[in-house]
């Protein structure tokens, strides 16, 4: 193993160990996300090689790291982006111990955030290190950000208030997480994906509407809980119907090799190309709305007036409002009195121009490194901290590290869930792009 692997192995591991479990239920006595202290471990490795940092925080235990190599203003600015908090982790349900970072003999690192995303970050970090250890001098400012409430995002402590906070953090581009896996199509070709957009969010709390009454008597009032069951059942695992998208259809114009002409037909076709495409590309065919949280009575004997359901509903770059509480409507139908609300804003999808500088970068790297595999233009199904870069003002922000030796199944089955781990290799494998990406994007002066 060489120099670079072992420490990019022992920083991933480093923060793999640290608890940064972003919800407050999971950690009774502390508050969510304790980002602190992943910041100040990136921090301490960074400043090591020479690197200026500074820890920017709204609450003193969340606070995001900003690390900048000055450039000289001849060129574009490049910022490597990631989050520090991960999602909570059963340990009953797991292999090893989430927080352990256990690495097999197969080499595959396990814990929580091993993919999402202290991988990634880990990565970066070591690449900026490598690139002041080395004198490295760009044309413009190569900045990375760490932050915080990423999963979340209800404290507001993470990258939406940063940039707000920091009107100087205008990179001109931006990677972050979401793309990178690697597809061997059924045809014999292969693609890896890149993320150029994310769908956004707009949850949706359904109220079925009925009567109280005495749960020892069933037939009086109108029990709410099995007018939501209707509801529930119509709603069903909450995939979307059909919404015309340009940027779906970049996607499938890649897969297929042809124009879509025909929306259904060309989705049908794409998914049996490789089993994960048959995951994402039916989620992004419009507005999801899966139903994740239920609610009735607060005792037992007591019949509810009221029960409730909440929707995760994710939707494409440029749907309102209006749209999504159309959706929904058109679900539930008729014949349930139910009302609806709307827990949160609306946080909307966005996307980055397919073709950019960044992009032919990102392409000339890997041919350099001998890929050949075609970069597949996708959108993200869930939400990235892009979203408040674009908003900003970076146009370019991408999703995309690259993986060899894990499969895009273990990356799609690792994400939000137990047993979550990668190969050691593809950690070096992301330091090597990052380095030559910086080195090819910003030059040296």
């Amino acid at each position: 193993m060489t120099p670079l692997h072992r420490e990019v192995l022992e920083l991933t591991r480093a923060l793999v160990r640290l608890d940064t479990t972003n919800a407050p239920e999971a950690h009774l006595g502390r508050r969510p996300g304790n980002e602190t202290v992943a910041a100040e471990l990136l921090r301490d490795h960074l400043e090591a090689a020479g690197v200026d940092c500074e820890l920017v925080a709204r609450e003193p235990d969340r606070a995001n790291l900003v690390a900048r190599i000055p450039g000289t203003g001849e060129g574009p600015s490049l910022a490597f982006v990631g989050h520090t908090d991960v999602v909570p982790a059963d340990p009953r349900d797991w292999t090893h111990p989430p927080f352990a970072a256990v690495v097999d003999e197969a080499g595959f690192l396990w814990g929580r955030g091993a993919v999402d995303m202290k991988n990634e970050v880990a990565a970066r970090a070591v690449a900026m290190a490598e690139l002041a250890r080395s004198g490295f001098r760009p044309r413009g400012d190569l900045w990375f950000l760490a932050v915080a409430d990423e999963e979340d995002g209800m404290y507001d402590v993470g990258m939406r208030w940063l940039l707000e906070s920091r009107p100087d953090i205008r990179p001109d581009m931006a990677v972050n997480e979401g793309g990178g896996e690697r597809l061997p199509l059924r045809d014999g070709r292969t693609v890896q994906t890149i993320g150029i957009g994310e769908k956004g969010t707009y949850p949706a709390r359904v109220v079925a509407v009925g009567e109280a009454g005495h749960a020892s008597m069933p037939a009086v009032g109108d029990n709410a809980v099995p007018l939501l069951g209707e509801l529930l059942r119509r709603v069903g695992r909450g995939l979307p119907r059909r919404t015309p998208s340009p940027l779906v259809d970049a996607a499938l114009e890649v897969l297929l090799g042809e124009p879509v002409a025909d929306p259904e037909r060309a989705v049908a076709t794409a998914v049996a190309l490789h089993p994960v495409l048959a995951d994402w590309l039916p989620a992004l065919a419009g507005t999801t709305m899966a139903p994740t949280m239920l609610g009735g009575s607060g005792k037992r004997n007591v019949m509810p007036a009221r029960a409730w359901m909440e929707l995760d509903c994710r939707i494409l770059p440029g749907t309102t409002e209006a749209d999504v509480e159309r959706e929904v409507r058109d679900r539930l139908g008729t014949g349930v009195a139910y009302e609806l609300e709307w827990p949160e804003h609306l946080v909307a999808g966005s996307a980055s121009e397919p073709e950019s500088e960044l992009m032919a970068a990102i392409r000339s790297v890997l041919a350099d490194g001998g890929d050949d595999a075609g970069l597949l233009p996708m959108l993200s199904t869930g939400f990235t901290d892009s979203v408040y870069l674009r908003a900003a003002g970076t146009p370019t922000a991408y999703g995309f590290s690259p993986f060899r030796s894990t499969s895009a199944e273990v990356l799609r089955d690792g994400f939000h869930n137990a047993d979550e781990r990668v190969h050691v290799d593809d950690l070096l494998l992301a330091v090597e792009f990052h380095l030559a990406l910086a080195r090819r994007v910003l030059g040296s002066a």
